[in-house]
């Protein structure tokens, strides 16, 4: 690698070819970043530069300040030659990892040794004298896991979970036909974010694992129409109104022995989170089907029998809080939740009931412990940011928390120990940066090996409308105030998800679209998270009409503080959610947008999953007039109205697509040409949900230029 590209003297090489080859400056980036229970050493994972996609593994020795490499994948094996189990395909598109080479890793409780999966095969290293050992297993591994104690491996293959013992001995725990164990289900991973399927006890003598049956699951078939001599692949998808996986818990004993987990599945069919440590027994959090109630469960490992620690109820729908629940040294169990009563209006978290957090933070997730602090990740009345905070655990009477990121930005932290590791992103850096934190005194970093990008991009962010909404303005680097220009509205508005943050990095590409000439307008509407817990929930049941009303009055009131945008000229591009609020934007409302990019949409949400589309629509079968008020295909299937004229989209989905099916945009299309509205289709062969290996990037000039020849030139001065 270059000096001149490891700087970032990219004058001669445009944007989007810059973007692809460094996946938007990422490669080269510590991720994963996990630190010892002891403080003594920071694990991470970092490619070896900024074009470099093979993720190595890496330990931060905090005591000298020094890295060290533990694992090449060159140096293992030849990863250009090695597939990945198709569990572990999934398990990435579930995490949305585009990055080869070591994908996650697993540390014993000490964090002394590390095992990792790669190209199937297993390593376990030793984090003290790098020492980095190939063992055999049954078949390709996935998702393998050290008991605390790092004497025993567990690990998934074909379903069955197996443990390696310390002699080397491989036993299957627990495997059936048709089944499978120790795996996530679809739901579990991409909705409630539980990316695993079994946890070791505290004593490495016993596993929690989930056992998941999912016969009853219909099943949907992808095929990539460009390789015809390839088989269909069947997935078990299980869509709004049908059945869902069938998941259970069971406490499996190394000799053989196991007791089922009881709670009431029928009531409570979602399990969401499970935790296990040496402060308790196991914990599990399971919720109803529309998930308006839930349960915190302790679990007695020895019966199996379950006894509810906390409930969890709103009449919309449970949001937990991410590391909750699980257990306080001194006993008590932390619960996230919502504090929606007495005026308050605020995400916060609770020990046995009693309030932990103040109701002025946004908790969004509890990172560790630090000796008597919780650490936490909150915002503090900026949407756009998010900041670092000790919460005391011995009672004081009062919620307390402080604030230990004192600068703006975006921030997020790893424990351990007495050690933090803090990620710091800005408008004002290209991030994220790591810094290493022992009690109060700052160790180091953690080596960004990255490329810079060529420009540094300034948005105007600011809260408009009654309502506060969060926006961001972008607009060319040469503009000159008093110019007209064309507008582009970058979206997605969808839960769980926000665009107008601070920074730098998630406006890179929208300065990109803003040199082509354009006023790039980013707008977080109500149903984003960061607010509060009203705001996120305001869209329950009334997606459409909330969103939609809220996007077009926060564009109206941006051009009225921003007269150089241009609201006769007005396009819309936005991926995923994002590409259905697009097409829904042209569809409803073509006064406003002009044309849309509508990538990967949700068209018909019988078509999309049960936990996110029932959690906010309801079942199919109860509320058919919800679904059908937000399904793009009945507005395409209308004709244009008397004056109304039919707006231009270009519709982009990947063909393999196993999350948004590539059915929605095909139905979407057929729609369309039968009302006689324009449209142009692009199929991306081969490509999933991410549109990962540069694709999304190359797609770039094709969306330019239709914007451009639907909408006017947007050539900047």
């Amino acid at each position: 690698m270059t000096t001149e590209r490891r700087t970032g003297h990219h004058s001669r090489v445009d944007y989007p070819e810059l973007a692809a080859r460094t996946r938007r400056f990422s490669y080269g980036t510590p991720r994963a970043v996990s630190v010892s229970a002891d403080g003594d050493r920071v694990i991470f994972l970092r490619s070896a530069g900024p074009e470099d996609p093979v993720d190595r593994l890496w330990v931060y020795d905090v005591g000298v300040g020094t890295e060290r490499l533990i694992a090449d994948p060159a140096e293992l094996l030849a990863t250009d030659s090695a597939e990945l189990p198709a569990e572990e395909r999934a398990l990435r598109e579930r995490l949305r990892l585009t990055a080869a080479g070591i994908g996650s890793y697993a540390l014993d409780s000490a964090g002394l040794l590390a095992v990792f999966a790669l190209a199937g095969r297993l390593y376990r290293a030793d984090l003290r004298t790098g020492a980095v050992t190939h063992l055999p297993t049954a078949g390709p591994v996935v998702d393998p896991r050290l008991d605390p104690a790092g004497r025993r491996i567990a690990y998934v293959t074909g379903g069955r979970l197996h443990v390696i013992g310390p002699e080397g001995d491989d036993a299957v725990l627990a495997g059936e036909d048709g089944v499978t164990w120790g795996l996530a289900e679809f739901i579990g991973a991409e909705e409630f974010h539980r990316y695993r399927g079994y946890w070791w006890a505290p004593d490495g003598r016993t596993v929690l694992a989930a056992r998941v049956d999912e016969a009853r699951v219909p099943r949907f078939h992808l095929h990539d129409p460009a390789a015809p001599e390839a088989a269909p692949t069947s997935v078990a998808y299980p869509h709004a109104g049908a059945a869902n996986a069938e998941v259970t818990l069971h406490v499996l004993d190394l000799d053989g022995g196991w007791v089922d987990v009881h709670w009431d599945r029928e009531t409570y069919p979602y399990l969401v989170a499970v935790s296990w440590s040496d402060a308790g027994g196991p914990l599990i959090a399971v919720l109803r089907r529309l998930q308006q109630h839930g349960l915190v469960l302790a679990v007695d490992a020895r019966t199996g029998e379950t006894q509810v620690h906390a409930e969890l109820a709103d009449p919309r729908w449970v949001e937990p809080v991410a590391g909750t629940p699980g257990y306080l040294p001194d006993g008590r169990v932390l619960v996230g939740g919502e504090l929606a009563h007495e005026g308050f209006d605020a995400r916060c978290l609770f020990a046995d009931g009693s309030l932990l957090t103040p109701p002025s933070l946004y908790v969004r997730r509890v990172s560790g412990r630090s000796r008597d602090d919780l650490i936490i990740e909150a915002g503090e009345g900026e949407p756009s940011e998010q900041h670092v905070f000790r919460v005391p655990l011995r009672p004081t009477g009062t919620a307390e928390a402080r604030r230990i990121t004192p600068a703006a930005g975006w921030h997020s932290a790893a424990v351990g120990g007495e050690t933090i590791v803090i990620a710091a992103q800005s408008l004002d850096h290209n991030g994220p940066e790591y810094t290493v934190y022992r009690g109060n005194a700052t160790v180091g970093t953690l080596a960004s090996l990255a490329a810079q990008p060529p420009y540094a991009p300034r948005p105007a962010l600011e809260r408009v409308t009654d309502r506060r909404l969060p926006t961001g303005v972008l607009y060319p680097r040469n503009h000159v105030s008093g110019r007209k220009l064309p507008v582009l509205v970058d979206v997605y508005g969808g839960p769980g998800h926000q665009e107008v943050v601070a920074v730098r990095s998630r406006w890179q590409e929208r300065q990109w679209w803003a040199d082509a000439g354009f006023a790039v307008v980013v707008i977080d509407n109500r149903g984003t998270p960061g607010v509060s817990p009203s705001f996120d929930k305001a869209i329950h049941r009334r997606f459409a009409d909330v969103i939609l009303a809220d996007q077009v009055e926060a564009l109206g009131a941006l051009a009225d503080k921003n007269p150089d945008l241009d609201l006769s000229r007005v396009s819309i591009r936005g991926w995923s959610f994002g590409g259905w609020l697009s097409a829904l934007a042209v569809l409803r409302r073509p006064d406003v947008y002009h044309c849309a990019v509508v990538g990967a949409p949700v068209t018909d949400w019988t078509l999309y999953d049960t936990a996110y589309t029932e959690r906010y629509l309801g079942l199919p079968a109860d509320t058919p007039d919800i679904y059908a008020h937000n399904s793009l295909l009945e507005l395409a299937s209308d004709p244009p109205g008397p004056g109304e004229e039919a707006r231009p989209m270009l519709l982009i989905h990947g063909m393999v697509d196993d999350n948004v099916f590539s059915a929605h945009t095909l139905r979407l299309s057929a729609a369309l040409l039968g009302s006689g509205r324009p449209h142009a289709v692009i199929p991306l062969t081969g490509a999933t949900h991410m549109a990962a290996g540069g694709l999304a990037e190359k797609l770039l000039r094709m969306e330019l230029d239709f914007i451009r020849r639907n909408l006017g030139d947007g050539h900047a001065a």
